[in-house]
């Protein structure tokens, strides 16, 4: 993980002049108990199938992740100078917990794991985004998904 000292100007100001909004704490929907909900994962890390391009970079883009792709055949093209990939080297369950989404399940935490998992470019604009997530919220609820880990890079 970069510290804030050691990104370089102008990238630093910009952080720390990004407001940090201060999230409701009430759930926006009402819904059935984890142990009951179909979870899937959403992540930021522009995660994808070995078989497949990188992500471009700004890309509004998302790939599907199936449940049952090896952890191992998964690629991250993700890049910024500001962002270490160490941990996901180490353990992609650091960016992409497919591993202990299983374990929840195995237990009882949640009801089951999704089918198809999603992933997006990170450092893209989120304003730019509206279509990418309609798309996303209409292919989880066709897999009666009703509840998302979403994992920011």
């Amino acid at each position: 993980m970069a510290l804030i000292d050691d990104i370089p100007e102008p990238t630093r100001a910009h952080i720390l002049a990004l407001p940090i909004p201060t999230p409701d704490t009430s759930p926006f929907v009402a819904g059935p108990a984890l142990a009951a909900r179909r979870i899937a994962m959403v992540t930021s890390a522009a995660l994808h199938a070995s078989v497949e391009p990188p992500f471009l970079h700004g890309t509004t883009e998302f790939r599907e992740l199936a449940s049952d792709l090896p952890l191992s055949d998964i690629r991250m093209s993700h890049v910024s100078i500001n962002f270490d990939r160490y941990g996901f080297q180490r353990d992609i369950n650091v960016v992409y917990p497919m591993d202990r989404l299983r374990e929840l399940a195995a237990d009882g935490e949640i009801g089951s794991v999704a089918d198809t998992h999603y992933s997006v470019m990170g450092s893209t604009d989120p304003a730019t985004m509206q279509e990418t997530v309609a798309a996303l919220a209409s292919r989880l609820a066709a897999d009666r998904v009703d509840g998302v880990l979403f994992l920011p890079v």
